[in-house]
């Protein structure tokens, strides 16, 4: 039970991460941004929620050990 519950916490995660930055990417997109500087700030949108997912994490941990 605690397998799947991980997993599907994982999966989770990574399909926000992946939606916010698709948002972010439309959203540079839409206001006239050129190729690549949509890609980094689509880039950089994942990589902060995934930092944010772990910061998250690391301070919760403490309570279900």
């Amino acid at each position: 039970m605690t397998v799947a519950v991980v997993l599907l916490t994982i999966a989770v995660v990574l399909l926000v991460a992946l939606l916010s930055a698709v948002g972010a990417g439309m959203l540079a997109r839409i206001d006239g941004a050129t190729w690549p500087t949509v890609c980094t700030r689509a880039a950089s949108t994942f990589a902060a929620v995934l930092a944010l997912a772990a910061a998250i994490t690391a301070a919760l941990s403490p309570l279900f050990t």
